[in-house]
């Protein structure tokens, strides 16, 4: 009978150790490059602001229970969509406002629902330092036609369409953990900073919505 040796695992070279060491770390560099650049937009675009994150949320009352203020230094500068032309815009567009950002489909039976009283709330505040700008989101080429056709029929006065048929608006909330499902509803700053976030309806048009709105005029 043959004695038999046990097999030693084979094991690598010290230098081949460093090489597989530099290799890997230089897929990793190419990897995180790769996402910074082509993947999805940064959120930490802005300083956080604890106190107007407060400030609203002390405001969430009521019917606006459900809002949270957030101000933890999520932008959306760059966040863009479409107007009734086809024209390319973004938030950065509309710098210097306050900006209450609802993200709807016809589709949706609760953002249907939800229209006339943000049509209420926009009559009664948009102006020079506050809007609500509502971006549609219904899918492929005749996603525009069903939004305009939706607004018409509703004859809202003072909500404008814009809208993002790609879904890449909403699809950057849902990997930053921001929103789930629709509607949607950012309050943010002049400079596209977010500081608050509501997931659902809401009645805006009440005496909490307007709570809410005067405490984001006022931070």
């Amino acid at each position: 009978m043959t004695d038999q040796k046990p097999v030693r695992p084979a094991r690598f070279a010290p230098r081949r150790v460093l090489v597989l060491a530099l290799l890997s770390a230089a897929i990793a560099l190419a990897i995180t490059f790769w996402v910074s650049n082509n993947g999805a937009p940064q959120a930490a675009e802005c300083d956080a602001q604890p106190e107007a994150g407060r400030a609203i949320d002390a405001a969430a009352l009521g019917e606006l229970a459900a809002l949270n203020g957030t101000a933890r230094g999520r932008g959306y500068r760059d966040m863009g969509f479409k107007d009734a032309q086809g024209n390319d815009l973004s938030i950065a567009s509309f710098a210097g406002k306050k900006l209450l950002v609802n993200f709807w489909a016809s589709w949706c039976v609760p953002c249907r629902e939800e229209m006339p009283a943000l049509d209420a709330l926009a009559a009664k505040y948009n102006g020079d330092g506050f809007m609500v700008l509502p971006v549609n989101l219904d899918l492929g080429e005749g996603g525009l036609a069903k939004a305009r056709a939706f607004l018409d029929a509703g004859k809202f006065q003072h909500l404008p369409l814009y809208a993002d048929s790609s879904f890449q608006a909403f699809e950057r909330l849902k990997r930053e953990a921001v929103a789930v499902g629709l509607p949607a509803t950012l309050l943010l700053d002049e400079d596209g900073c977010e500081l608050a976030v509501l997931q659902g309806p809401a009645a805006w048009d009440s005496p909490d919505g307007d709570a809410v709105i005067e405490a984001l005029l006022g931070v």
